[in-house]
């Protein structure tokens, strides 16, 4: 545990909830890329929802190393650098635009989400070790919060932006001409341009303010944790419930994704306008930051760690069956509450997983923030589900809106085995490997 006072630790709290606040903006924008992308590119629902695999899958690639450059340069240094980056990917955006090639725009995004990676493998162990362990979800909570509001206001820019017109714009290509076509979704692809220029330079300006900033030297408390023969516990595949925990925010990653970022495109899929649309990912996202505040109240003096995370598993469960099961906006409202389900999964998850690594802390750490890679497998996972039924229903030579609601919904399915690891994770996982004495500190 950090021996940072509550007075001392206010200003590294706020500092770190800045940058929670840069990379949500950054993250959740994704909502409004997808429709985007899929209109100017002209490609399917699968292919559409690679937005979020270049962005994730960037922390299977990063996490060691980030862990690796931490070691060498310490959490503030880690924490700079990683705003730099992400200001280069937002840079290849501009090239991007002008040649209109989807694998360019990918790469943008790849290399936004490698400095988002070290950015979060910095600031998550520092916000948990920051304090007592046994309050590390109610900081982590504080954290979402900011990250929350930030991609409720970064969505509600950039769909602003990015989707402005967008009905206009479908309605005429499919009369235009191919000189029309193109002339059209060029000219929708520049609107990214300037929003990613004051982007680029906001990181970087950032990125030369961090290293200045008041951030205390924090590393975790070292303990020896004892395997069942009693021996110090060596390597960190001595520590099953890390992996139970990495495996569990995988899961719950894909499906926080799927809840922010197939919103808009489902509601679109149901006959919704894109003006009605804009809105959607902002319901997920004002859910979640209501579900951070609540256990920033009860955790931990009123509910346990583990039971809020037991409790979010049991509404996404009930949530995704309400998807499924109604139609219209009472099912897209279902799937904003999935924000209240997702909102407390990752600040019980870190403090539930970290718990007794000791000097395996960084490196568990790294694990945990490849875990994020989830939002780059299962949302793509999803859009095949939906391109599956539609297909189907091609097939049949008919596509009424009622069939293509269900076949919009059915993707959602995949989140019942999400929640039910997490749920697992909740009951028994947490508490795998842990000696008794560790277990009930």
């Amino acid at each position: 545990m950090s021996s940072t006072s509550k007075q001392s630790a206010l200003i590294p709290m706020l500092i770190i909830g800045g940058l929670f606040f840069i990379f949500g903006f950054v993250t959740w924008i994704n909502g409004a890329l997808i429709p985007f992308m899929k209109t100017i590119n002209e490609l399917t629902d699968t292919q559409s929802y690679f937005v979020a695999s270049a962005s994730y899958i960037s922390f299977v690639v990063m996490a060691l190393p980030a862990s690796y450059i931490l070691k060498k340069i310490g959490y503030t240094k880690g924490m700079s650098l990683g705003l730099f980056i992400m200001g280069i990917g937002a840079l290849v955006f501009i090239p991007a635009a002008e040649a209109r090639t989807y694998t360019v725009f990918l790469i943008g995004i790849f290399i936004q989400g490698l400095g988002m990676t070290l950015l979060q493998t910095a600031a998550n162990p520092y916000i948990t070790i920051l304090g007592p362990i046994e309050s590390g979800a109610k900081r982590i909570a504080i954290m979402g919060i900011a990250n929350k509001v930030a991609g409720a206001l970064g969505s509600l820019v950039f769909a602003a932006l990015l989707l402005s017109g967008i009905d206009e714009v479908k309605a005429s290509l499919v009369t235009a001409t191919d000189s029309e076509k193109d002339l059209l979704l060029d000219t929708m692809a520049s609107s990214v341009v300037m929003p990613y220029i004051i982007m680029a330079l906001v990181l970087f300006v950032l990125g030369i303010w961090i290293r200045r900033a008041p951030l205390p030297h924090v590393e975790a408390e070292e303990v020896e944790e004892l395997t069942d023969n009693k021996s110090p516990k060596k390597t960190i595949f001595q520590f099953p419930h890390l992996w139970f925990g990495v495996l569990a925010l995988f899961v719950y990653v894909g499906a926080e994704v799927i809840a922010g970022d197939t919103i808009i495109s489902y509601g679109i899929a149901l006959g919704f306008t894109g003006d009605e649309v804009k809105y959607f990912t902002t319901y997920t996202l004002l859910a979640m930051v209501a579900s951070y505040a609540l256990g920033v109240f009860l955790i931990p003096k009123y509910v346990s760690q583990k039971n809020a995370l037991v409790s979010s598993a049991l509404l996404g469960i009930v949530f995704t069956l309400c998807i499924v099961f109604t139609s219209g906006l009472v099912s897209v409202l279902f799937v904003a509450a999935l924000g209240i389900a997702n909102a407390l999964v990752w600040p019980a998850v870190w403090p539930l997983s970290l718990k007794g690594l000791g000097s395996f802390t960084k490196i568990g750490s790294a694990l945990l923030i490849m875990a994020i890679s989830g939002g780059a497998i299962i949302p793509p996972l999803y859009g095949r589900i939906v391109d599956a039924q539609t297909e189907g229903l091609l097939n049949q030579g008919e596509m009424p809106l009622e069939a293509l609601s269900a076949s919009a919904s059915s993707g959602y399915w995949i989140l019942i085995p999400c929640y039910s690891i997490i749920l697992g994770f909740a009951l028994w996982g947490h508490r795998l490997g842990k000696s008794k004495e560790m277990f009930t500190n």
